[in-house]
């Protein structure tokens, strides 16, 4: 009999169908953008319209959200092989001044995405033990602090302001995932999430496997994950297509102007939380109230609002966190992008 038959252990690792798989990836990807055009031309729908912008957002970034969950979510599933969660743990917790929440909040700076973008890369890491306060420092800091924000900011303000915004931008993910941390509320992650850490840390200790394990082991992760988790992307993603491209400018603009009254600045935020938009979305929304006379801490508070606590963002959050650790997040979130634009608002 084949040795390969007697000894399960030694099976060849699926290594042409992975790299088949890597370049449907990659195809699927690179034709996002293409794929969404063609949708709204052949409906034969005028591209400047609020309902053309809405189909082309849910075509666009609903498989680019999926993508990015599978990707992430195999590549996980694969270093768990390599590293315990224990281990990631331990590399990651929050060490003097939250060396972990540091290095997540400046991962999150080089990753150009937006909320629900993020999300994919919040439930890999959660799924690796690394601690939860942890994982919000990346999941505030990835759309919150972002090249076209600061782009825009040095364009029209010089470096001075652009340094403020990176810096309290990124104070804001480190503080609110220290202070999520300190809380202590991993019993409100979802049930399966925790079942899934530790049926995984049972898995480590037990076996030590090959690479036709290892990949075994991410596509598993991925069944398990994304076939939880899709169903509230398609959701999400559609209730921020629905809303997509509309802000009412003229009425944002008449409540945020330089002589507003105090409650302007947190109805700009809660105003700002419905909306879903990435940073390059909402730049020419930014600018335009900018024109309009808002006051600049006020619109740079309902930009990180929109892009930092979109709704279609709790929506998808739901399937892996519980409704207190998502109104945590929330609250401290909202309480940082608050205090950004009083100090804005004071400085400028």
């Amino acid at each position: 009999m084949n040795s390969l038959t007697e000894n399960p252990s030694l099976r060849r690792a699926p290594w042409g169908w992975l790299i088949v798989g890597i370049a449907a990836w990659i195809t699927a990807y690179a034709s996002l953008l293409p794929v969404a055009d063609s949708v709204v031309a052949a409906l034969g729908l005028t591209p400047q319209t609020h309902f053309a912008a809405a189909i082309h957002f849910f075509v666009y970034d609903t498989p680019k959200v999926l993508l990015l969950l599978t990707a992430v979510v195999f590549v996980m599933g694969v270093i768990h092989t390599f590293v315990s969660p224990e281990r990631t743990r331990a590399l990651l917790a929050g060490r003097r001044l939250g060396i972990g929440n540091v290095m997540a909040a400046t991962l999150g700076i080089v990753t150009p995405f937006c909320s629900c973008s993020a999300v994919p890369l919040f439930i890999g890491f959660l799924s690796a033990g690394v601690p939860l306060g942890v994982t919000f420092s990346f999941l505030i800091s990835a759309p919150m602090v972002n090249e076209v924000a600061l782009a825009l900011l040095f364009g029209l303000f010089g470096w001075k302001v652009a340094a403020l915004y990176l810096g309290l931008g990124v104070s804001v993910a480190i503080v609110a995932g220290l202070v999520i941390g300190r809380l202590g509320m991993e019993r409100h992650l979802e049930d399966w999430v925790r079942a899934m850490q530790a049926s995984q840390s049972a898995e480590y200790e037990r076996t030590l496997p090959n690479w036709a394990d290892r990949i075994d082991a991410g596509v598993a992760h991925v069944k398990e994950i994304v076939g939880k988790v899709w169903p509230y992307i398609l959701v999400g993603i559609a209730l921020g297509a629905a809303i997509h491209g509309y802000v009412p400018q003229d009425f944002m603009a008449s409540i945020m102007g330089k002589d507003a009254p105090w409650w302007s600045l947190p109805a700009a935020v809660l105003i700002g939380v419905p909306m879903y938009s990435n940073a390059a979305g909402i730049i020419p929304v930014v600018e335009a109230l900018l024109g309009k006379g808002a006051a600049l801490g006020t619109v740079l508070a309902f930009m990180m609002s929109v892009i930092a606590l979109s709704l279609p963002e709790m929506i998808i959050l739901r399937k892996v966190l519980k409704v207190p650790l998502i109104a945590t997040f929330a609250g401290v979130v909202a309480a940082g992008i608050l205090v950004v634009g009083i100090v804005f608002n004071t400085v400028l």
